[in-house]
C-alpha cells in the first residue's frame, strides 16, 4: 500500500495490537482463476516466525481452500478505527478556506503464503484458540467443551484451516499528520462529539499523535 513515512506505524508492536483488537481480516489470495477475497477472523500466533502467523478457517464448502495446494500468495487487510473528516471541523475553513475533506484510518496489511490445513488436531487447537480470544471479555466465557463432543466433531469436519506465516507486515496510521495542528485538534474535537465509539477511538489516536508532534 502507499505508505508515506509520516503515516507509518511506529513499530511492529502497534501492528500486532491492531491484529489483536480487530481480528476480522479481509483475506485476498491469488488463485489460478484470479484474485479471491474472503472475510474471516484470525488468531495471530506471535510465536511462529519473525512477524508471527495468522490462523483461522473457512467452510469446507468454500472452494478457496482447494486453490491453496502448494500455497497461494496472500494479503490480509485489518481495518481499525476510521472516519470521514469534514473541513467544517477545521479552524482553517474560516481563516483561509484552503481545506478539503479527507478520510482518516488505521490499517495493517499482512503478506504471506496461505496454505490449507485439514489435520483434526490442528483444527481443534485453532478452534480453542480462536474461541478463547473472542470469548475473553465475556463474564462466563463459552468453550467448545460446553457443547456436545459429537456436535463439535461434526462441525470440525465441515471446516478447513487456513495458515498464513507473515513475511511482511505493514501498518498505517493516517491521522491527519499532514494538516496544520489547529485543524488536527479541530478534527479531534469533532470526533469526540460523535456517538460512534469507533470514531471516538480514532479521535483519541489522533489526539495522541498530535500531542507527540508538539
Amino acid at each position: 500500500m502507499y505508505l508515506p513515512t509520516y503515516h507509518r506505524m511506529p513499530d511492529l508492536e502497534a501492528a500486532y495490537a491492531l491484529l489483536q483488537a480487530f481480528p476480522l481480516g479481509a483475506w485476498v489470495c491469488q488463485t489460478p482463476d484470479g484474485l479471491v477475497a474472503n472475510h474471516i477472523p484470525f488468531v495471530h500466533d506471535r510465536s511462529r516466525g519473525p512477524c508471527g502467523t495468522l490462523i483461522g478457517h473457512v467452510s469446507r464448502a468454500n472452494p478457496v481452500w482447494r486453490e491453496l495446494r502448494g500455497g497461494a500468495p496472500s494479503v490480509v487487510m485489518i481495518q481499525g478505527p476510521q472516519a470521514y473528516i469534514t473541513p467544517g471541523w477545521y479552524p482553517g475553513k474560516a481563516a483561509h478556506g484552503k481545506v478539503v475533506p479527507t478520510w482518516n484510518y488505521v490499517v495493517a496489511h499482512a503478506h504471506g503464503t496461505a496454505r490449507a490445513v485439514e489435520d483434526p488436531v490442528w483444527l481443534r487447537d485453532m478452534l480453542e484458540r480462536l474461541t478463547a480470544q473472542q470469548e475473553a471479555g465475556q463474564p462466563s466465557p463459552w468453550r467448545p467443551a460446553d457443547a456436545p463432543p459429537d456436535y463439535i466433531d461434526r462441525l470440525l469436519r465441515a471446516i478447513v484451516g487456513i495458515e498464513i506465516p507473515i513475511d511482511r507486515l505493514e501498518g498505517k496510521n493516517k491521522l491527519g499528520q499532514d494538516e496544520e495542528l489547529p485543524d488536527r485538534l479541530g478534527a479531534v474535537a469533532g470526533l469526540h462529539r460523535s456517538a460512534c465509539t469507533g470514531e471516538q477511538e480514532l479521535g483519541r489516536l489522533m489526539q495522541q499523535d498530535a500531542a507527540a508532534d508538539r
